[in-house]
């Protein structure tokens, strides 16, 4: 039947023809009756769609269903929100399952976080981990657990051109997002919330602006390779601008971003309309103008000028704790800039591992999925290289990739962290749904927009708040964690503390299922050592980031037992091997 009907005629113009019929009908009841004014008008509406939609040639669909066509985008439009609420399940979802984004959610609101019924988590499933209790557990006076960076007041830093202003930073912190990726009202929100819970807040790499400095939090300022903040005209890095804005009391630390999990490798661009007059206040350059971040830095070429950067910087600050942050990609890079500090004797006084799982901002789909390594693959192999070359005192690391939870900086310290960041976690405090449109300027709460109107919904005294409770809430969960396993101090938990299950007959500790590198023993022979270091260690120059012939070099003494040919040959193929 439907199949003669559509020889005859189309039955997907059902729609426009009803409208036209509409229309007619509406006209002939104005014109004899004098009434329909508005229906005629909401029908010559419609027909107008329907003509536009078969004149149209960007949509294939509107052009074959006309009018009714629109009912399939509107429902795409909302899609995202109809699974997340009606469809998926708590432990359902990316980049994060509702269940934890409720936690957040209750955490930043002060509501009760307790759950009846026991845990909703298959603990039979394979990767389900858990931390080892204790039958003697602690009691601890506070849940405000701090680390000391840069050395500390009774023990400065052994680096050369040491850090003279130790900072004492809390355990979890804001990670770097930036003005412009953020609204105004979104960093108010932030730096309020930091000011109140006694945290860092890292600016990003978009410089400091005038929001960040209404309420006085503590602020990480993030130098990238556009040099926001501390430029010349031409983007190379300024002396001058950098030293009038790293000097002031509310700095407390310098960071070098080299890369960012999201787009590790992948410069970006700011378009010139995005530009406003506060943007290019805070970030140095003209209003309108587009912010290009180059996907490397002008101001060194080589590890040892790299280190000799970082001393730089720390000298311009008046001597404030200054490392860089990155996202771990060719290991032989990572140990060029590890053979570059024992060169020179210049340490960083820390350094921020970003997960490739991370990720605030807009970024290409391939490096989203496909670029960088995960947070546990570039923890581990950082904090390995630095014991294994006596450093890991003089250097302490941070990391960055989906800490939401108390027991997601318990397992990240387990793994060599001395604190945690988290960025989107901050954000759900803020009141971010996760629509995922923060590159579009129409987030829905007002965190990711530049839109003035758009920003009234995110009402600044009440974010703070719940920013400041999620800290606290999250770190007094910490504290717990701390007590139960009989420990004082969350960088007491080691790997030894954490279980993971294997299959449904097994469990290793995390201990076991990890590479631990003993102290020093990258300064003798590499034959015990781990693929990753046989393999990528002699390849690492102090003076190039490039992979080069095995040598021995200056005040560095390792031992070589890898063929020239084959380093070389072999040096991208074993890439999957890196991991540690």
């Amino acid at each position: 039947m439907i199949h003669q009907l559509n020889s005859l005629y189309p039955v997907r113009y059902t729609a426009f023809a009803l409208c036209v019929f509409g229309l007619l009908l509406s006209l002939f009841a104005l014109v004899a009756f004098g009434v329909g004014l508005p229906v005629v008008l909401a029908f010559a509406a419609l027909v107008a769609v329907g003509v536009y939609d078969l004149q149209q040639t960007r949509h294939a669909i509107l052009r074959n269903y006309p009018v009714i066509g629109h009912i399939r985008f509107m429902l795409e439009y909302v899609r995202p929100e109809v699974r997340q609420y009606f469809i998926e399940s708590d432990s359902e979802a990316a980049p994060f399952s509702r269940a934890q984004r409720s936690l957040v959610y209750q955490r930043s609101k002060g509501d009760p976080d307790n759950r009846p019924f026991g845990t909703h988590l298959d603990v039979g499933a394979q990767g389900y981990e858990w931390v080892n209790h204790s039958l003697a557990p602690t009691q601890l006076p506070s849940h405000d657990f701090r680390v000391w960076i840069g050395g500390s007041p009774d023990a400065p830093s052994q680096s050369v051109s040491p850090c003279t202003q130790p900072y004492h930073a809390s355990v979890f912190n804001i990670s770097a997002m930036s003005f412009g990726a953020l609204s105004a009202n979104a960093i108010l929100a932030l730096n309020q919330g930091a000011k109140k819970g006694g945290f860092a807040h890292d600016t990003g790499e978009g410089s400091i602006s005038q929001h960040h400095r209404v309420h006085g939090g503590d602020l990480i300022w993030e130098i990238g390779s556009g040099y926001f903040g501390c430029r010349n005209p031409d983007g190379t890095f300024s002396e001058e601008r950098f030293a009038a804005n790293a000097t002031d009391p509310q700095v407390k630390m310098i960071e070098l971003k080299l890369s960012q999990g999201a787009k590790p490798g992948h410069g970006g661009v700011l378009p010139g309309a995005k530009v406003t007059a506060e943007i290019a206040a805070a970030r140095g350059v003209k209003e309108g103008e587009a912010c290009i971040s180059p996907a490397s830095h002008s101001a060194f070429r080589t590890p040892v000028e790299m280190m000799q950067f970082i001393a730089k910087l720390r000298a311009l600050s008046g001597g404030k704790p200054t490392g860089f942050k990155f996202c771990l990609g060719h290991p032989w890079e990572w140990f060029a800039i590890v053979k570059a500090m024992l060169v020179t004797g210049i340490t960083p006084d820390f350094i921020v591992v970003d997960g490739a799982e991370g990720g605030t901002g807009a970024a290409p789909v391939e490096f989203s999925d496909h670029v960088g390594a995960p947070l546990q693959e570039g923890l581990l192999l950082v904090h390995n290289t630095l014991v294994g070359v006596n450093l890991r005192d003089r250097v302490r690391i941070g990391c960055a990739g989906k800490v939401i939870s108390a027991f997601d900086i318990a397992r990240m310290m387990a793994l060599g962290a001395d604190w945690c960041n988290a960025g989107r976690g901050f954000m759900m405090a803020l009141g971010c749904i996760q629509a995922q449109s923060c590159h579009t300027g129409h987030c829905p709460t007002g965190v990711t927009t530049q839109d003035p109107l758009r920003q009234q919904a995110l009402v600044v005294p009440d974010k703070a708040t719940r920013v400041a409770q999620f800290h606290r809430s999250t770190l007094h969960a910490l504290q717990e964690l701390v007590q139960a396993a009989g420990l004082r101090h969350p960088k007491d938990i080691t790997a030894h503390h954490i279980v993971r299950r294997i299959s449904d007959t097994e469990v290793r500790l995390l201990s076991n299922l990890i590479t631990r590198m003993l102290p020093g023993a990258l300064l003798g022979p590499l034959d015990a050592q781990h693929n990753v270091f046989r393999l990528y260690w002699p390849l690492a120059s102090a003076h190039s980031f490039q992979a080069s012939e095995p040598t021995l070099e200056p005040s560095i003494p390792h031992h070589v037992e890898l063929v020239h040919a084959a380093a070389v040959g072999t040096a991208a193929a074993v890439a999957g091997d890196a991991a540690v």
